[in-house]
């Protein structure tokens, strides 16, 4: 599980940088959609790890951000739409079902997360860095 974590916080970590200089509104939606769902799953990695200290509130909050952001994710990207600076790969919509596989999981492992305890958190979590994982291997430009 440390290993899930310490990968989802490297991808939110990276995604800054990535929105420099794209200039497809559309695509910048979608990087800034990504950029909410790795502040959001940062601020619960953080927690998972013992980083800071379990707070059930911001916990709770960053869930919430996570299953809103969850459920935008298909409706963003079904537009083919590119740019230069886009990490999303043509296989998005080569193999749009199971990309939409792949969002559906996601929606599933947010609406999963416990938030009531630190103990519940860490059970959870899992679940969405697999989720996280699998889209991303198979749907985004590795750097």
């Amino acid at each position: 599980m440390r290993t899930s974590v310490t990968l989802l916080l490297a991808l939110a970590a990276g995604a800054g940088l990535a929105h420099e200089g794209v200039e497809n509104p559309a695509v910048m939606a979608r990087m800034g959609l990504m950029k909410d769902i790795g502040a959001a799953t940062g601020t619960l990695g953080e927690m998972v790890k013992g980083e800071v200290a379990f707070d059930a509130g911001r916990a709770a909050a960053a869930r919430a951000a996570l299953v809103e952001a969850a459920d935008r994710v298909p409706a963003l990207f079904e537009a083919r739409e590119s740019d230069p600076k886009s990490e999303a790969r043509p296989a998005v919509w080569e193999d749009w079902d199971g990309f939409v596989v792949r969002a559906e999981a996601m929606q599933a492992a947010t609406r999963g997360l416990e938030t009531g305890s630190a103990a519940a958190l860490r059970a959870s979590f899992a679940d969405l860095g697999a989720s996280c994982r699998a889209c991303h291997e198979d749907y985004r430009l590795k750097d």
